[in-house]
């Protein structure tokens, strides 16, 4: 596995031109803006576009397949349960795990993440155990855990940033200790972009015998990443940013640690057997997957796991490298135009984005304006207040971009931008 952060940028000409080959897939790119101008989607990192393929996928599903899961003795059943498990072989193969049994259904990330600190935490947290996250995190890496200390009395610490907007390594090593019980961080910062540093940070905290949970949203679309090279203990997925549904991600975790959890939620599919006083579980990974799962998302979701591997990973990653350098270097030459974290030159592995504040503009009016100019950026605090507040400012602006966008799209945004700017400034 390459090591995160460490990967370097292809040739100019190594590197083909994705968006060229599968921009066509993506029905919703055909459509115009009001204005009248082809869509330029830059919002990747809040939600991916869907390819015809996982369309065609889920329709069939419906048309041909639509029944309940597991029990069922006829054959639109068994065809149904034959596809939903299917996906999490998918989903297994993905990511490199032993064992379809270590995959976990759950609506998105979030719910994974609070699947962990409601089962695992609540089981093995107490009064001065300590859960070490970082100032960068999303807030669905966040909330679960304040909750968890609310109930349990543990302590949180973060770790917090260096000057270029790029994990302290220093600051991690000096607040890990043996009272941490477990580190919980993004791969990819879906703000800074930066690619922070597993191979570092996994040893460290199993040599003092905490857990490494890893939040991989903005990662699993960009870059190849296996979970066994990567010695993990948990990780999470979503599927709308791996160009499939909504309604469906996924938590991995080792087969030994889901074997010594209790269940999150409770209900029918979990179970083996129920009586009036008390119930026994079913087994991997079907504890923890209470009530009717989301079975269409999953035929979905395994249609675009399978497209992005037909593409290849490492061809996505240097296309989407070959474009961060193009959108990087445009965004520069605006006057007062500030990007937080790391550039492409400091860390040639980051994530394919640029959030950025601009003196004197407000991020929403450059969203409002660029919107009406057919182009889709995201403006706020992307789910990151802490790290905004940490910047002192309340909202920024954010282009992230995917294997379909084009270099031709990048130049159209930079130059709408710079104007954008300049109105806001003038009539401001």
């Amino acid at each position: 596995m390459t090591k995160p952060g460490t990967a370097e940028v292809r040739s100019n000409a190594d590197i083909s031109d994705l968006s060229a080959r599968y921009r066509a897939d993506f029905p919703i790119f055909g459509q115009k803006s009001p204005s009248g101008r082809p869509l330029i989607y830059l919002d990747h990192a809040a939600t991916s576009q869907k390819p015809r393929q996982v369309l065609e996928a889920m329709q069939h599903y419906y048309s041909c397949n639509n029944a309940n899961v597991h029990r069922g003795a006829h054959q639109l059943s068994a065809r149904a349960t034959e596809s939903f498990e299917a996906a999490r072989s998918t989903a297994a193969k993905f990511i490199g795990a032993n064992s379809p049994r270590e995959i976990v259904f759950t609506r998105n990330a979030s719910e994974a993440i609070n699947l962990v600190a409601r089962s695992w935490g609540d089981a093995n947290l107490c009064v001065g155990d300590e859960v070490l996250l970082t100032l960068m995190e999303h807030h669905s890496n966040l909330v679960p855990w304040q909750l968890l200390a609310r109930r349990t009395g543990c302590v949180l610490r973060h770790v917090g940033i260096t000057k270029e907007g790029r994990f302290d390594l220093e600051d991690f090593q000096a607040k890990l200790n043996k009272r941490t019980r477990l580190v919980s961080l993004a791969h990819i910062s879906n703000t800074l972009g930066c690619c922070n540093p597993l191979e570092a940070v996994i040893p460290a905290a199993h040599g003092i015998g905490a857990l490494v949970l890893v939040d991989a949203c903005q990662s699993l679309a960009h870059q190849g990443i296996n979970v066994a090279a990567m010695e993990a203990d948990f990780l999470v997925g979503s599927s709308h940013k791996l160009c499939g549904p909504t309604g469906i991600g996924f938590l991995w975790a080792r087969e030994a640690l889901l074997e010594e959890m209790p269940p999150f939620l409770g209900g029918g599919e979990m179970i083996q057997d129920v009586f009036l006083d008390h119930s026994n579980w079913a087994a991997l990974p079907h504890k923890f997957e209470a009530g009717t799962p989301a079975i269409g998302e999953a035929v979905g979701m395994s249609a675009a796991l399978h497209y992005l591997q037909v593409i290849g990973l490492e061809s996505i990653r240097a296309w989407e490298a070959r474009l961060t350098l193009q959108l990087f270097s445009q965004l520069q030459e605006i006057e007062g135009l500030r990007i937080l974290g790391p550039t492409p030159e400091q860390q040639p592995g980051r994530g394919a984005l640029a959030t950025f504040l601009v003196d004197g503009v407000h991020a929403d009016d450059i969203a409002v304006i660029m919107d009406t100019s057919g182009i889709c950026i995201r403006s706020g605090h992307h789910c990151c207040q802490p790290l905004h507040r940490y910047y002192g400012v309340t909202a920024s602006a954010r282009a992230s971009l995917s294997f379909t966008n084009t270099s031709e799209e990048i130049n159209n945004f930079s130059d709408e931008l710079a104007s954008t700017v300049a109105f806001l400034r003038k009539h401001g």
